[in-house]
């Protein structure tokens, strides 16, 4: 959710047993970033990478790094009208990491419970995950060339690794298009960072909270 930055430096949520405050930690130009969704960040984090949960200010720091991204990543998305990914397709993510890392559903279940996450918001983090890969294939592949002779000069640096990762492939003719891919997704992600870095630097960032700076 969008909020235009408020004077107020605290937002207030009023449950039946009363009302919990939820400080605003950054404002990154008009959006911000709330304490809960710096939290809520490194829960989800620890939990898709199998990490015990560290709510340390060391971590918050980190989640703090990766909400200011996606707040610009947001905006751009919006401004774009770029596609978001369906919770069908979130849930087909869901399900592949529940019947791999887990037995049971109850197992899953508990998981969560240790990691302070619901389910929903572990389905809202897969959909975002799959509409910002969505949003960087559509806004930097469309710029990205590679020659003949890069897949050449490519598969003689690497080749006794290729032949190794990908078996019974042998010559450069059988490795052509998946060096191209290989090439492909390093210069996208080259492009995606260098506008990431320059979107910071053009984009107000205020610390309301300090210890996050």
């Amino acid at each position: 959710m969008w909020w235009r930055a408020m004077p107020l430096l605290c937002s207030f949520v009023a449950l039946a047993s009363g009302v919990i405050i939820d400080r605003i930690a950054i404002i990154v130009g008009n959006a911000i970033i709330k304490d809960s969704d710096i939290n809520r960040d490194v829960k989800a984090t620890e939990f898709l990478n199998g990490r015990p949960l560290d709510l340390s200010n060391a971590s918050r720091k980190q989640a703090a790094d990766r909400l200011i991204n996606q707040t610009l990543i947001r905006r751009e998305i919006r401004i774009g009208d770029y596609p978001i990914a369906t919770l069908q397709q979130a849930d087909i993510e869901l399900n592949r990491l529940e019947s791999q890392r887990f037995k049971t559903q109850e197992g899953f279940e508990q998981a969560l419970r240790r990691y302070g996450l619901t389910e929903l918001e572990l389905r809202t983090q897969f959909q975002w995950q799959l509409t910002v890969l969505g949003f960087i294939d559509a806004r930097f592949k469309p710029a990205v060339l590679v020659s003949d002779q890069e897949i050449t000069n490519y598969y003689r640096e690497h080749e006794a690794a290729l032949h190794q990762e990908y078996s019974g492939k042998a010559s450069l003719d059988d490795l052509r298009d998946d060096i191209r891919s290989t090439i492909t997704g390093e210069k996208v992600n080259t492009l995606f960072f260098s506008w990431l870095s320059d979107q910071r630097k053009q984009t107000k960032i205020q610390f309301v909270e300090r210890d996050l700076a």
